[in-house]
């Protein structure tokens, strides 16, 4: 019997309500059909709402907390155990195209990093570059947000192999040339654009692997609509600004919340006191300073870049259809973690676990297998990714991996596997450090040595804007909630071996 193949389509900062199966603004014909081919899971969870973190978690099966990728700044340790190496070892072959973002841009004597300056730009070094890395056999890499000066490794190479040779033009100092002031239209050609890069390495790969016979875990990482808000022509006009519904603070919503919501209000909020590294303290970022007319263009731009990696999602699709792979390969879709343009007055990302930045778009295809044109409520996680593609492929399960396995609920055979997910932000050592447990109807939010924090009723409060943490009549709930929250802890514990003696 032929092993089912996996095919790993993620984008990078993607709000859970911008597929336009759901959401009659956008235009995304690929996202809708594997909607219409597969099952959508509408209660999907990331592990951290931030890259380094989950995507180390996909690749481990593991926490954040565990795996010891913390935040951004830091890196997966070489000596992690990933998937890919399971997928080797049983004969697979793996490749990653796109974002990796498993370590830092800088790296130092202790802690080396392939993804800082100045490897990353070394483009000879890149041409030779030989896997494994991280479990994948074969990775071809890129580490920029469109016109980030970070542009480099494969992606680079790729472009002058296409012929672009004014490649510089297109990214800002100090690698490139661009005009900084330049906002929304990247003059970037589409036939340039890492979209295209990733569909067209992705395909080449497909067909190798198609070609030989071989099976394979194969991850397509595109990096869009991560800001800045670029995207090319004609996609930057494709939304009006003016007809789009533009998400809003309410007024008054933070009042109850912790210090650090109201203060990205303020003209000049000063978080120098979160600032325990010594680095930058990231994504605290309001929507409410900025002027109407920007504040429409940037939704118009972020939906332009999701259509716009829709029509190369499209193309790998197709590549499978015409390889004739489709119909024993598991597509699975989603995203790193969410996005804020404007809800709660916030943009961007940051420590806010409110559902726009920690629930995902996430959908499931496997042709006779998993049913199609479905919805599920079942809670799911980035981090069950890794034992869940093993079982669906009669692969065992490492120990170590503290992911739950989803492929009962994925095949339609069990309603659920998990009853609750855990997100995890830990952006400094003690002053950012904050954990959410999410049932299926509540929310709660527990902050390192203080006393404040936040519980939502999402079935009551599906916006979120009434912390119920200091609201006597909810005293009970809480402590229930604070309750399960320290079991679900305990419960994702690793057992790195089962217990095989009695001494």
């Amino acid at each position: 019997m032929t092993k089912p193949n996996i095919l790993l389509i993620t984008s990078d900062q993607q709000h859970w309500n911008t597929i336009g199966a759901f959401h009659p603004e956008l235009s995304t014909p690929s996202l809708d059909r594997l909607v219409r081919e597969g099952t959508t899971f509408t209660r999907a969870y990331c592990p951290n709402p931030t890259c380094t973190p989950t995507r180390a978690s996909i690749v481990t099966g593991m926490y954040p907390s565990q795996h010891g990728a913390w935040t951004l700044g830091t890196k997966l340790l070489e000596d992690r155990h990933t998937v890919g190496e399971d997928f080797m070892k049983a004969g697979y072959r793996t490749g990653l195209v796109g974002k990796a973002h498993f370590q830092p841009l800088r790296g130092t004597e202790e802690y080396p990093s392939l993804e800082s300056y100045p490897i990353l730009q070394d483009l000879e070094f890149w041409r030779d570059f030989e896997a494994p890395f991280y479990g994948f056999d074969h990775v071809e890499l890129a580490r920029n947000h469109t016109n980030e000066a970070h542009v480099g490794q494969h992606y680079a190479l790729w472009m002058e192999e296409k012929g672009c040779s004014n490649w510089r033009d297109y990214f800002l100092a100090p690698t490139g040339t661009m005009d900084p002031s330049i906002r929304h239209k990247w003059p970037i050609p589409e036939e340039f654009h890492y979209n295209t890069w990733i569909a067209e390495r992705t395909n080449a790969l497909l067909e190798e692997y198609r070609e030989n016979g071989e099976s394979f875990f194969l991850w397509s990482s595109f990096f869009d609509p991560h800001p800045d808000y670029l995207v090319p022509e004609p996609w930057d006009t494709m939304y009006d600004p003016d007809k789009l519904t533009i998400p809003r603070v309410t007024p008054g919503e933070h009042e109850k919340n912790p210090p650090h919501f109201g203060m990205t209000q303020l003209d000049k909020p000063d978080f120098s006191y979160l600032k325990e590294s010594g680095y930058g303290v990231h994504g605290y970022h309001s929507h409410t300073r900025l002027p109407e007319s920007e504040r429409k263009q940037i939704v118009a731009t972020y939906y332009g870049m999701i259509s716009c990696m829709d029509k190369y999602i499209g193309r790998i699709l197709d590549k499978l259809d015409e390889l004739g792979l489709a119909e024993n390969t598991i597509v699975v879709f989603s995203t790193d973690h969410g996005h804020f343009f404007g809800q709660h007055g916030l943009q961007h990302k940051g420590g806010f676990h409110y559902e726009d930045l920690i629930k995902i778009p996430f959908i499931v295809r496997y042709p006779g297998k998993v049913p199609a044109g479905a919805q599920s409520d079942a809670i799911q996680s980035l981090v069950d990714l890794a034992p869940t593609f093993l079982s669906l492929c009669g692969l065992p399960i490492p120990h170590g991996m503290t992911g739950v396995d989803q492929s009962e609920v994925w095949l339609g055979q069990k309603s659920q596997a998990r009853d609750h997910a855990i997100c995890e932000f830990r952006h400094e050592a003690t002053t950012i450090h904050q954990k959410t447990y999410v049932d299926r109807r509540y929310k709660i939010t527990v902050y390192y040595n203080q006393t404040y924090g936040e519980l939502f009723d999402l079935q009551e409060d599906p916006g979120e804007i009434n912390n119920l943490w200091d609201d006597p009549a909810s005293a009970g709930l809480k402590a229930e909630l604070l309750l399960k929250y320290i079991w679900a802890e305990l419960g994702k514990e690793p057992l790195p071996m089962p217990r095989i003696w009695h001494a």
